[in-house]
Formats: structure tokens, sequence, C-alpha cells
């Protein structure tokens, strides 16, 4: 392609209303690979934090050690907090001695609470993804129909039209739905990619959730002992 003909220069010539079509899908496009760059290593530190706690939570400690544990810790993971938020409920209702039923039933709406919480977390500016994804294409395909538009009607005032003088004003307008494609594609397929991992993970806390509570069935409804207090329970797991 000549230098008339390259993508810089029909950026440049295109119409006014094109190039801020263009300006607003490059910022959509920056905007998305900053979301996608930065779910990338949150939910990679996510999954890494929720595994080193399973391994640790299996170990053989007993559920004193574990809640003293995450409560020293200046940063928990997910899965850690809805651990302790079932543990306190727990051993809230433990202390004033009530029944088994109730002991369980309030630790597994208190870790439910917590589990919405800590998705609704992961799951952030994953909408967003999607809506470059799906708006882009149509917001490109906008600036295309304009700047053809606009083409045609400064050809109007030509004797004589030829293709030399109408493959600028269309490549022009073309340019805008390349740049739509290009915000939206990776947008998709990290959309894609981010909800399935998300799911996983909303698996790995339902799961811990169920066994969790199997340990507290357990537990519930016997005393606590001797002097041990509601956050140093004793003889667990």
């Amino acid at each position: 392609m000549n230098a008339d003909m390259s993508i810089t220069s029909l950026v440049l010539q295109a119409s006014l209303v094109v190039q801020l079509v263009m300006a607003g899908l490059a910022a959509m496009s920056l905007a998305s690979w900053t979301v996608i760059f930065g779910k990338l290593f949150g939910l990679k530190r996510v999954r890494n934090a929720n595994e080193d706690f399973e391994r640790e939570f299996w170990s053989g400690k007993s559920l004193t050690e574990m809640q003293q544990a995450v409560n020293n810790k200046a940063e928990t993971a997910p899965l850690e907090r809805i651990f302790a938020s079932g543990m306190r409920e727990f051993l809230k209702l433990r202390e004033k001695r009530m029944d088994a039923g109730v002991q369980l039933d309030g630790a597994r709406r208190a870790m439910r609470a917590s589990y919405q919480r800590e998705l609704d977390v992961v799951e952030s500016r994953l909408s967003f993804l999607a809506t470059v994804g799906s708006v882009s294409p149509y917001i490109g395909l906008f600036g295309t129909v304009w700047g053809i538009m606009h083409a045609f009607v400064g050809l109007s005032n030509l004797q004589q039209v030829t293709l030399a003088t109408v493959a600028p004003g269309i490549a022009e307008a073309l340019v805008a739905t390349a740049i739509g494609l290009f915000a939206a594609i990776p947008a998709v397929v990290a959309y894609n990619r981010f909800a399935r991992d998300i799911d996983r993970i909303a698996i790995q806390f339902e799961s811990f959730i169920e066994e969790f509570s199997n340990i507290l069935q357990r537990n519930a409804g016997t005393p606590p002992s001797g002097s041990a207090t509601a956050g140093t329970p004793s003889g667990y797991r």
C-alpha cells in the first residue's frame, strides 16, 4: 500500500465522527486489556492462596490452630475468610448452648454469606469484558456505516467516479470495523476463559463449605471444654 492508503493516513483522513468512534474503541480496547491482565494475575493469586490453605487445612491441624493462624494473618485467602466466618458463628452458638442443628445451620448461613461476598469480588469487572465483546463490533459498524455514507455524499459532487476515488473513503470507514473487532475478540476470549476459571473457584468454595460443615456436624452440640473461650475451642477434628 502506498502512503496515502496506510492505516495512519486512513485514520487521519477519516471524518470527525469516524475518528471519535475509533478513539472510543481504542480506549475500550486499552481498558479491556488492563482488565484482562489484572484478572489473569488476580485469579492466579486466588487459586494459589486457596490451594495453600486447603493443604494446611487437611494437614491434620486442629480447628483451633487453623483459626488462630487465620486471625494472625494480615492477608487471607477467600477460603480462609469463608472458614473464619463459619467458625466464628459456630463458636458463638456453641457458647450459647444452642441445639446442634442451630449451630450447624448458623455456621452454614455465615459461610454462604461469605461465599457470596467472595464470589462477587472474584467476578468483579467480568461484566465489563462481556460489554466490550458484545458492543464493540456494533460501534465499529456504526463508524463504518457513517464513513461510507460520508464518502458517498462527497462522491456525489464528482462528475466521474472511479475505483480510485471510491476506495479511500470506504477504506477509511472499514478501519472502524477492524478496530471494533480488535477490541471485541480478545474481550470475548478472555471472558469465556475467566468465566470457566471462576466456575471452578465457585465449585471449590462450595465443596469446602460442605466438607467443613461435615466436620462441624461432628462437633455440634458438644459443650465447650474447660476454660476454652469462643476463640479457642479444643478437641476439634
